[in-house]
């Protein structure tokens, strides 16, 4: 759809598409009806998934790519501290508005969304690509402060010179052309970074107030303590922009997989101590401490990098084959995590979290061998880095290198000999 139509035009009309859907959702009569609605819902869910993280690096400059991809976290927990609030105030109600007043909350945003959407500017790498250049220059004039010395020709000419040099090392733009050559491995990172938001334990804040109560604490107790959960998590998402600022993206993510992988060994600990007033209330506070380092680190960082990571006419794409690998992800825990903490299954409580401590050490391995730090590098640059095969430890050197060397001696495999003068100017 967005190859087609272009990123405004898709996210409106998925956008209008949940409007209907969630009608079925408020005026549900059974079960089977308010599943429908939601497999329904999932549909334009998918789009905005995606879209959100790859139009928010369209439309920036590099200096403010990674503020503005990894505000998608923040949106998610705004979203989720106004539904805990709204799940915590209807909580007492015994009629059926105690569930259908939530679903038709999501209405009364439907309207500013529109509004804001409608008059966004389309991406001007959508455009590019198109090969529509006066509506690129268009798109970044209203991404530009007016009275700004800021060239839209030069910034165009770049834009369409990082999508030959792409034409030139990608050969075409299917989903098939996401597991060939180079772009296998950007693939490769964009989705196991994403996954990485479910192995490193985040299913258990998405189960906390679940979670909490099964560790001993009151209904009342296990909302108030997701409610606080939720406002820390907003204070690490800011503290977030200032260390990615600070340390990169990589290092965020290896101490983030680190940090977690600690916290949840010792709730494990806890876990396996006698049920109590204090070992439950220490597991709520283990909890909170897991969703702080989360959103200080992997969760903000993640959009990050899933939409620096692919190149330009591959992102829309790659993204997709990323998040599909973060649901999948998340429909196994959601199979496993109500299994591991109700009391008729595995009943495990707090040794649940063992299981997420030993697949969060996992994934802090991988990326110390894999993941590479894209702070600083513009679009251009990481197709050079990927297309000369950079460590992921060594980008940093190796960029070093090739801006000294003017970024020559770009050849397929030795079998080209052309060559190619590239750009550090942002992108």
């Amino acid at each position: 759809m967005t190859e087609r139509f272009g990123y405004r035009r898709s996210l409106i009309g998925a956008l209008l598409f949940l409007c209907a859907a969630i009608f079925l959702a408020f005026f549900a009569v059974h079960i089977e009806m308010l599943m429908a609605s939601e497999v329904l819902c999932g549909l334009s869910w998918g789009v905005f998934q995606t879209l959100a993280t790859t139009y928010a690096a369209d439309v920036v400059p590099m200096g403010l790519r990674a503020y503005l991809t990894s505000n998608v976290n923040l949106c998610w927990l705004m979203g989720q501290l106004v539904g805990s609030g709204v799940l915590r105030g209807t909580l007492r109600w015994g009629t059926e508005w105690s569930y259908r007043l939530p679903f038709g909350l999501q209405w009364m945003w439907a309207v500013p969304i529109l509004v804001g959407t409608y008059y966004a500017p389309e991406s001007p790498w959508w455009l590019v690509r198109h090969e529509r250049y006066d509506d690129a220059k268009k798109a970044l004039h209203r991404l530009t402060s007016p009275g700004r010395r800021f060239n839209a020709d030069e910034t165009v000419s770049m834009m369409r010179h990082t999508n030959e040099v792409e034409k030139y090392l990608t050969k075409g733009t299917s989903y098939r052309d996401c597991f060939r050559g180079t772009d296998l491995r950007r693939t490769e990172i964009a989705c196991m970074t994403w996954a990485i938001q479910v192995l490193c334990g985040a299913p258990l804040t998405g189960y906390a107030t679940y979670f909490f109560v099964r560790a001993g604490l009151s209904s009342r107790d296990a909302y108030n303590m997701s409610l606080g959960m939720y406002g820390l998590a907003l204070v690490g998402q800011v503290l977030s922009w200032v260390s990615m600022r600070l340390v990169g993206r990589r290092t965020l993510y290896i101490w983030g997989c680190g940090l977690c992988s600690a916290v949840l060994l010792a709730g494990g600990v806890v876990g396996t101590l006698r049920p109590g007033d204090d070992v439950a209330w220490s597991l709520a506070a283990l909890i909170v401490l897991l969703t702080f380092i989360y959103d200080s680190t992997i969760g903000p960082v993640c959009y990050s990098l899933v939409s620096e990571m692919p190149s330009t006419r591959l992102r829309v794409k790659t993204v997709v084959l990323a998040r599909v690998t973060y649901n999948l992800c998340v429909v196994v825990a959601n199979v496993l995590m109500p299994q591991m903490l109700n009391p008729l299954a595995w009943n495990w409580r707090g040794k649940t979290c063992f299981v997420w401590a030993g697949t969060c050490a996992l994934c802090c391995v991988w990326c110390w061998f894999r993941l590479p730090e894209p702070k600083g590098l513009t679009f251009m640059e990481l197709d050079l880095l990927f297309q000369k095969k950079a460590p992921a430890r060594k980008f940093g050197e190796v960029q070093a290198k090739l801006e000294r060397s003017g970024y020559f001696s770009i050849s397929d495999q030795g079998e080209r000999k052309d060559r190619w003068r590239g750009s550090s100017v942002g992108g």
